[in-house]
């Protein structure tokens, strides 16, 4: 996967035992739904109760400056395939509810520990679309005029089995570009990559005190 390790990791954050994925798998790699959420069902079965999950995304609010970390608070599903479709597993209602699938606590627990920490934090809403091609001026524009504030190609499918698992989810999107302005901006993945290198030490720095006062 270009861009990601695709490790499995177990070990510590914050004195705490976590699992880890670096990288993961994306529905633009060719992988269906099933297989791009087979690694939340692994840790729905080995008892995980709260999963964080980071991306790199587009920014389309202008209030945003490359760098920023947007506390995910909603998301928009725009891939073609759910991964809720098919045979109902056991772990959920057949229809879900989603009006909270980014849990509220979490939300309120790392905006205490960004204010604690002096880092900067910023709201929206993630849209999360198959790619693998960047969006095009005019599609920021759609996207942001139906009340999204980030987008990318990831984390919309894993969020939803997880809901439906019954397991609390956090999520982080590292600004990387901006796009949908007057004056658009040509990207490239190493941009991306780059930008994302960046801010990462603020987001450990975050999640790593959230694991400790949410256990």
């Amino acid at each position: 996967m270009e861009g990601h390790a695709g490790a499995l990791i177990f070990g510590k954050l914050g004195g705490v035992d976590i699992m880890a994925m670096q990288g993961r798998f994306h529905y633009y790699e060719g992988y269906n739904m099933k297989e791009v959420t087979f690694p939340v069902r692994v840790m729905y079965e080995l008892g995980i109760k709260t999963l964080f999950v980071s991306n790199a995304a587009g920014g389309m609010n202008p209030a945003f400056k490359i760098g920023d970390l947007m506390v995910i608070t909603d998301h928009i599903n725009f891939f073609p395939e759910h991964p809720l479709r098919g045979k109902n597993f056991p772990t959920g209602p057949r229809f879900p509810d989603m009006h909270e699938a980014y849990d509220h606590e979490l939300i309120n627990l790392a905006t205490q520990i960004a204010k604690e920490k002096n880092i900067r934090l910023v709201y929206g809403v993630y849209v999360g679309t198959t790619g693998p091609t960047f969006e095009t001026p005019a599609e920021y524009r759609m996207y942001r005029t139906l009340g999204g504030d980030t987008v990318g190609m990831s984390t919309v499918p894993e969020v939803i089995v997880a809901h439906h698992c019954g397991i609390r989810t956090f999520g982080i999107s590292v600004v990387t570009d901006l796009g949908g302005f007057d004056n658009p901006v040509e990207v490239s993945h190493e941009e991306v990559q780059e930008a994302a290198d960046k801010a990462q030490p603020l987001m450990t720095e975050i999640m790593r005190e959230m694991v400790k006062r949410t256990v």
